[in-house]
């Protein structure tokens, strides 16, 4: 099943000067370890290259069924203060993130759908 990263998790984001930082939430401990594989660093990175974002780190909170990606430089140079880009302070990149495609595997599909028909 092909979906956006918004149907399983939630996410804020912010600035730390010219870097931001993107929580993200697992809705289920399942899909927490399906998001441990498959949101790395490496594609956080790819999925903001057209921002020009340079290094990303991930820290996991597994008590809390999340991660904190810390996006270097990707406010341009200065930050919120001196950054010309329309979000300079970071806070939509959560929901950039969000949009995410991922494909989710059958047994977690099978939850999903039933969880949606809960709701």
């Amino acid at each position: 099943m092909h979906v956006s990263l918004h149907q399983i998790a939630r996410a804020r984001s912010g600035d730390k000067g010219a870097s931001a930082n993107i929580g993200v939430v697992a809705r289920s401990p399942n899909l927490y370890i399906y998001l441990l594989k498959v949101l790395t660093s490496e594609r956080v990175a790819g999925h903001f290259s057209g921002l020009g974002v340079g290094k990303v780190t991930r820290f996991e909170l597994p008590n809390l069924m999340a991660m904190n990606f810390v996006l270097t430089n990707v406010l341009g140079d200065g930050g919120g203060s001196l950054s010309l880009r329309s979000d300079a302070q970071g806070k939509a990149l959560g929901q950039a993130m969000l949009e995410m495609q991922l494909d989710l595997p059958d047994e977690l599909s099978s939850a999903l759908v039933a969880e949606t028909k809960e709701d």
